[in-house]
């Protein structure tokens, strides 16, 4: 009940505040879900950390549904709202689920620079994932017909149309082709059946036969 308590809470809050928690949900999803697992992808890879990049490397395969969540907001398409939503809570179960993995974070020493650092990154982000997808639940109303024409819901849709003004014009100057939150929508479509695809291949396949073992994952 404490989840749906919160949720009521969140959605309860003055439209300026609660504008302002999805555009600091936003920056802290460039900083914890971009940002810093791609530093400590290359870092991982430079330092030759094969169970750090074995981590990294999963939870890039998960969080690509984050992306195309953001696709599917661009052409305010509500299904993207549902799509942020499981994201935000994948991601989280990527980086503590394989006991193989846990075990081999474990085994480093913890005051090196590298394991010190992907530790405090795995629990910020679990912060921001369970947080984020609170507020992101505040957001499935939008699904009701009509309900994009809420004010609440345009301030879910900004974001990705402002990142999608910046592709718009690098799409255009390399390709010379037009970016439009149509052919965004499309190529998020796309991508979620394939992820959709590969997820119940794992869960039906991969899943019961190596359980919690990450393995070439």
């Amino acid at each position: 009940m404490a989840p749906y308590r919160t949720t009521r809470v969140l959605a309860a809050l003055p439209e300026p505040l609660y504008r302002s928690l999805v555009w600091l949900d936003v920056r802290l999803a460039m900083l914890f879900s971009v940002g810093l697992p791609l530093v400590l992808l290359i870092w991982a890879s430079v330092r030759k950390e094969g169970s750090l990049v074995r981590l990294l490397g999963i939870y890039w395969k998960v969080a690509s549904l984050l992306l195309l969540a953001t696709l599917l907001l661009t052409d305010r398409r509500p299904l993207g709202f549902v799509v942020l939503l499981l994201a935000q809570l994948l991601v989280v179960l990527s980086v503590w689920f394989w006991v193989d993995l846990n075990e081999e974070l474990a085994d480093l020493p913890p005051w090196r620079p590298l394991p010190l650092t992907l530790r405090i990154w795995r629990w910020s982000l679990t912060v921001w994932a369970v947080l984020g997808a609170l507020l992101t639940a505040t957001a499935l109303g939008c699904l009701a017909p009509g309900g994009l024409a809420q004010s609440r819901c345009a301030a879910w849709i900004q974001p990705p149309l402002g990142l999608h003004r910046h592709v718009e014009g690098l799409f255009a100057f390399i390709f010379g082709g037009e970016w439009t939150p149509a052919v965004a929508a499309f190529i998020g479509y796309v991508g979620l059946v394939a992820y959709v695809v590969g997820l119940l291949q794992w869960l039906l396949v991969r899943l019961p036969k190596q359980g919690r073992i990450a393995g070439d994952f």
